[in-house]
């Protein structure tokens, strides 16, 4: 079960409203970690197995996704990001938090489990 690819336009359904980013709400139903990544990082590739793995272990309690950059320039330019993987967490509250996404599948449990749970 790998974790599903968003477009811009499901992600304005299940994510929020990306043009205006100070004024962001979260459409979620559950917290979620969005994962902008692009197809030839390293980095980013040997990200997707811990994703697999972490959306299997926190199913039904935090929602897994991930944006193709080269494919979604405009999520990439609204949310300014330059570096990737970049993880975007957003809590149930409406809040989020961007981060690098250079961690390992324990640190990116515990961040989960401190920012989203």
């Amino acid at each position: 079960m790998s974790v599903p690819h968003l477009t811009t336009a499901d992600y304005e359904q299940k994510v929020g409203d990306y043009k205006n980013v100070d004024k962001w709400s979260f459409k979620g139903e559950r917290p979620c970690l969005v994962d902008f990544y692009t197809t030839w990082c390293v980095y980013c590739k040997n990200l997707n197995p811990i994703l697999d793995d972490l959306k299997k272990e926190y199913a039904g309690k935090v929602d897994f996704y991930k944006v193709d950059l080269d494919k979604e320039p405009k999520l990439e330019e609204a949310y300014n990001i330059r570096t990737v993987p970049t993880l975007l967490l957003c809590r149930a509250d409406g809040s989020y938090k961007q981060m690098l996404g250079t961690v390992s599948k324990l640190e990116l449990k515990n961040i989960i489990e401190k920012e989203l749970l």
